[in-house]
């Protein structure tokens, strides 16, 4: 057996209750363990219990600040720079997207940059943050570069992820996640914890040849989705999150798993637009299904309809919450190991 099916709520109770054990505050430690979970239920696996390990680690040797000042030190008015003093970057994202929704509540619009952060995990937990209060939720952050333009063998740009959120006042919002090379970083972890190939045109190994070895395309460089225009957009999320916070930008970030004990120093950028003030919920609610059923009624070769981001990430949601998360054995064997080494009461 590959793959060991374990409940969300087990799950959760057994990583915030390992890192609060680590040192971290009770209330971080179960928005960690809520995003894990949350990421994993959604499909997006390659962000979810699977790292859970890695950021023990990180809160274990001190490269995570379990006790951060996240303060306000630069802007005014509805767009301000937080410090997040070496938080996890889900506390940061958190604290930074709550801002930039009060912002919003009091001005239309809220926009925070945050740096001095970790790594944060799926975009999409922070514009569902917004999503929840009727807004227009908008998050992204800068990583280490690691992504290479067509035809070179160095690291170009960070393979940086952002997520759109919109409400729909339907079955699900819309959810668009996604990052800028052809799959995300967590895509090759999950392919080697499996013991799998991945395809050709997801990375090359360090001399810039394309790879089916997921191992050598993680410790080789990712390739841009469409090419320059993907590696345009890094540039520009670089720029916004990094340069213009007085923050850390290309190689003056820090990689989780390859600089094992720095903090990342990463830095992220939330948005919430408030919709109330120029169109109320039953008419979103009218026009976004008629936007989504002009889409379910083009043919497709197929025959399966299009769909709008985040309608996979929501049935799989479903799914999961009734039959379980399919964890790796290797990732199950990690997580009851951790719980007997730390005498937890939780298990899964």
């Amino acid at each position: 057996m590959n793959e060991v099916l374990v409940s969300s709520a087990s799950l959760k109770e057994l990583i915030s209750e390992l890192y609060e054990k680590a040192g971290m505050e009770k209330e971080d430690a179960e928005y960690h363990a809520y995003g894990l979970v949350t990421a994993s239920l959604r499909g997006v696996d390659s962000h979810g219990v699977m790292r859970t390990s890695a950021y023990l680690s990180r809160i274990l040797n001190g490269a995570i600040n379990v006790h951060p000042d996240i303060r306000i030190v630069e802007g005014s008015k509805s767009f301000v720079v937080m410090d997040a003093d070496g938080a996890s970057g889900y506390t940061a994202g958190k604290t930074g997207m709550r801002q930039a929704i009060c912002l919003a509540k009091e001005y239309g619009t809220g926009t925070v940059i945050v740096r001095n952060s970790n790594h944060f995990g799926a975009a999409a937990l922070y514009a569902q943050m917004a999503v929840e209060e009727g807004m227009v939720g908008i998050s992204t952050t800068n990583v280490k570069p690691g992504m290479t333009a067509p035809g070179a063998a160095a690291n170009v740009g960070g393979n940086n992820p952002f997520a759109i959120g919109i409400p729909t006042y339907n079955d699900f919002p819309f959810m668009l996640d996604m990052a800028l090379s052809v799959v995300a970083g967590g895509k090759l972890k999950m392919a080697i914890a499996k013991g799998e190939k991945i395809p050709f045109d997801w990375a090359t190994d360090k001399d810039g040849n394309h790879t089916d070895d997921p191992q050598k395309g993680f410790d080789g460089y990712f390739l841009p989705l469409g090419g320059f225009k993907g590696l345009g957009l890094s540039y520009a999320i670089d720029i916004l999150c990094g340069v213009m916070s007085r923050g850390a930008f290309q190689n003056h970030i820090k990689n989780m798993y390859k600089d094992p004990l720095d903090p990342s120093r990463t830095c992220h950028m939330f948005v919430a637009m408030d919709l109330a003030s120029i169109i109320d919920k039953d008419e979103i609610r009218q026009r976004m299904f008629e936007y989504r059923e002009y889409l379910r009624g083009i043919p497709t070769k197929s025959g399966v309809p299009l769909m709008l981001p985040g309608e996979i990430e929501e049935a799989s949601r479903i799914k999961r919450e009734r039959e379980g998360i399919p964890v790796p054995k290797s990732v199950y064997d990690e997580l009851v190991k951790l719980a007997e080494d730390y005498k937890l009461s939780a298990h899964i």
